[in-house]
């Protein structure tokens, strides 16, 4: 066993290594490490293993399966912002010849284009990539499960055909395009397609007897962009900064906030997790948290990342069933997020405000119902019910003097101030609802007019 931290109180660390010695104990795992980090630094780790000394550490490789995948949605992202696609454009438009090539890089991306889950026989996972040396080995006779667009069905060949993407792009492996776009702006010296000492091996451990089998880790060949790499806790806990904040060397955030998104509807029954671009999004515990599992055959890892809280969890282990990896990390994160609570930043007024802008804030209604404009931090707008829950966004201005929704029932909508021909404001103008400074306003422009007797009691 071993343990190091920086920060967090002898209560938070003692909690968080019964937690994870609780899970490797429990879930049988030949060994397990864990990291947690705070304002991008490691502020506490931890390990446990069945072999006494021989306890992992922050800089010892384990495979991540699917974790793999977010590194290929963020490769996607940056082609995206160059200008050299559009995430609506079909796979067509820039890989042609897969017969799926209807189905957009959005959906791809999202795992709504209705492709099978797997490769076809034998398992891909535990055979090599050789024996699948095409893309349409990969797909299979049955190419399509479900019509694009209309579910959610998680698709490892869907991001085989975005690391094709990836390479027909850029005129290069995606193995190459990972380790100059990603890895080397990252620091992220010890993560790579195949192991590099120290590592872990991968086992199979009985699920009726306390015995072991040792796993192969096979190259996947085309495969490899939906689960290949290896990776240590150091390491994913950089990549879990750009995940978290944006980095401008790699992805920005703006970017890195679309891909936290839900893209697609949530499978049947499942209103407490999404998929967004690259990244999974669960609600557990009362709080959104956003990353990703993996699993391959001797391996299970899971990173997952509260942003409100600035608290990120990196779990790793070498088994390749019975611990349950993604819950272990959420509970990482809740221990620290609930027993030391984010201290906030120190309010600080604007350093300058727009008069006209200002003029603008304050109660404005729609009808009847009254909503608040306030200046946002960054000098956006924010519109929000005065009272309880309902429609409301961020805005932010447009050259033209519009203002467009960036979230919530408005997201995308245009805002825009409708002025007297004397300059003065007469009312707002949201996605053609009309906000006015009294309910029902008669000196502005309420659709439907304005009843001239006015507001009346019942004896009138």
């Amino acid at each position: 066993m071993t343990y190091s931290s920086e920060q967090l109180l002898p209560g938070t660390q003692r909690a968080l290594l019964h937690r994870i010695a609780t899970a490797q104990s429990e879930g049988r795992a030949p060994s397990l490490v864990a990291a947690v980090q705070r304002q991008a630094r490691t502020v506490w780790s931890g390990s446990r293993s069945c072999v006494d000394g021989h306890a992992p550490d922050n800089d010892t490789q384990f495979r991540i399966g699917s974790l793999t995948k977010t590194f290929t949605a963020v490769l996607v992202l940056r082609l995206r912002d160059e200008g050299l696609l559009d995430l609506d454009d079909p796979l067509e438009k820039h890989l042609p010849g897969t017969d799926v090539g209807d189905v957009t890089i959005h959906q791809l991306l999202g795992h709504s284009a209705g492709l099978g889950a797997e490769a076809p026989a034998p398992w891909w996972e535990r055979t090599p990539g050789t024996l699948r040396p095409e893309l349409a080995d990969v797909l299979g006779e049955q190419t399509r499960m479900h019509s694009p667009g209309q579910r959610h069905h998680y698709s490892n060949p869907g991001y085989t055909l975005l690391g094709a993407l990836i390479e027909k792009a850029r005129g290069a492996s995606w193995a190459e395009v990972l380790r100059h776009e990603i890895l080397e702006p990252l620091g992220m010296n010890r993560t790579s397609l195949h192991p590099q000492a120290p590592h872990a091996g991968g086992w199979a451990v009985h699920p009726w007897a306390d015995v072991m089998l040792p796993e192969p880790a096979e190259d996947l060949g085309l495969m490899a962009p939906a689960g290949q790499l290896w990776s240590t806790t150091d390491d994913l806990l950089r990549f879990a900064t750009l995940l978290a904040e944006g980095d401008d060397r790699v992805l920005c955030a703006d970017s890195v906030e679309q891909m936290r998104e839900p893209s697609a509807p949530a499978e049947h029954g499942d209103w407490h997790s999404a998929y967004g671009l690259g990244l999974q999004v669960v609600h557990i515990g009362g709080r959104t948290l956003v990353g990703h599992t993996g699993s391959l055959p001797g391996f299970l890892a899971a990173l997952w990342i509260d942003v409100e809280d600035d608290v990120v969890a990196v779990a790793l282990t070498n088994t390749t069933s019975g611990l349950l990896i993604g819950g272990l990390a959420a509970d990482l994160v809740s221990i620290v997020a609930e027993a030391e609570p984010r201290i906030p930043e120190p309010w600080r007024p604007l350093p300058e405000v727009d008069a006209g802008l200002l003029a603008l804030t304050g109660l404005w209604y729609w009808g009847t119902r009254p909503n608040v404009l306030r200046i946002a931090s960054g000098g956006g707008l924010e519109l929000a019910p005065l009272q309880g829950a309902g429609r409301g966004a961020r805005f932010t201005a447009q050259p033209d003097g519009t203002w467009t929704g960036l979230d919530g029932y408005y997201a995308g909508e245009t805002l825009r101030v409708i002025r007297n021909s004397d300059g003065s404001v007469n009312h707002l103008d949201l996605g053609s609802f009309v906000f006015t400074r009294e309910p029902y306003d008669p000196a502005a422009a309420v659709p439907g007019g304005v009843d001239e007797g006015g507001w009346r009691g019942l004896g009138a």
